[in-house]
């Protein structure tokens, strides 16, 4: 049994790797502020003693060391505290840098500081940046984001990557796209059922409805996370995480209506082909070096989407 850190561990998918990893037996310590995270996605896990949690920022120096010294030490480090809300961040690219740039540059700085040698780092599709017409591979040519998320991440990858040499670290990059399920705060699935618990009678869509992505089911994708970091062992590891299919945004529309018995919705578009500025409309991954290490999903992404609606309407575990 190992004992972990985990950034953001009481947020949308902290939370659920916190969950899967008190259930194969390890000792976990969670830091989150809270800004994104909920004390009551983890409350259960802290009750049964199975994790600690500390509100904390982990912008501030101060706040990692009391986590390393009060309770370290750490076998490793899940980071995955960040803005993940794009559109949240395209008036202010402030918020990026500080909750998705500089929680990178801390928690590597108190790792150094330390001595802890493994970082499992969650990044994002959105740093590939408009890629369209190309199935987008970890070594893809011409990265250039076009969101202020992409971007720190982007640079939270470069860090990351001269503190592993610098410091002899051992690193696990993955980079994964729109994620859905239980403890969603944000993304389609969750604001189309939001809007709809207001207004049973018509929904807005960003854009024209054709944007097509692939959506992964959040208990694959801590699983998967797992399972590169158990069974990749380079000193430096960059994996995509995805599906192998995609679903429209007004796929996704339909879906939630179906869920929620509501046949007679109004569907009023923005128009365009983009939800907003920074918006990649569709893009393909290639998922082919995680394949090959023997790691498929449960879901495919239409899937995912109808099993993230029904447990955000249930809000109950899966």
């Amino acid at each position: 049994m190992g004992k972990h850190l985990i950034i953001g561990g009481a947020g949308f998918i902290g939370s659920n790797l916190s969950r899967l990893l008190c259930e194969q037996g390890e000792a976990i310590h969670i830091l989150d502020n809270l800004s994104l995270g909920r004390e009551s996605h983890v409350h259960a896990l802290v009750e049964a003693g199975k994790a600690s949690l500390q509100v904390a920022d982990a912008t501030i120096p101060e706040d990692l060391n009391t986590a390393f010294t009060n309770y370290g030490p750490f076998d490793d480090v899940y980071h995955l505290a960040a803005n993940s809300d794009i559109q949240k961040s395209a008036t202010n690219p402030d918020i990026e840098l500080q909750n998705t740039f500089l929680t990178t540059y801390q928690v590597l700085s108190a790792m150094r500081r330390f001595a802890c040698k493994k970082l499992v780092f969650s990044s994002t599709s959105a740093i590939y940046g408009d890629k369209q017409n190309e199935l987008i591979g970890e070594d893809c040519p011409g990265i250039k984001p076009i969101s202020y998320y992409g971007g720190a991440k982007l640079a939270s990858e470069a860090f990351i990557s001269s503190f592993a040499f610098m410091n002899d670290m051992q690193v696990w990059i993955c980079r994964f796209p729109n994620v859905v399920g239980d403890n969603a705060t944000h993304g389609a699935v969750f604001d189309f059922i939001q809007s709809l618990r207001l207004n049973k009678t018509q929904l807005t869509i960003l854009g024209d409805g054709s944007q097509t992505k692939p959506y992964l089911y959040v208990r694959d994708l801590v699983d998967a996370i797992l399972y590169i970091r158990n069974v990749a062992h380079n000193a430096y590891n960059v994996f995509n995480i995805g599906v192998d299919s995609a679903t429209s945004v007004d796929r996704i529309a339909h879906i939630v209506t179906e869920e929620m018995n509501l046949p007679d919705v109004t569907f009023h578009y923005t128009g365009g082909n983009v939800g907003w500025k920074g918006d990649v409309p569709r893009f393909s991954y290639d998922n082919s070096r995680l394949r090959g290490l023997g790691w498929k999903p449960a879901f495919e992404s239409d899937e995912a989407v109808r099993l993230a609606t029904r447990a955000i309407l249930s809000g109950t575990k899966d």
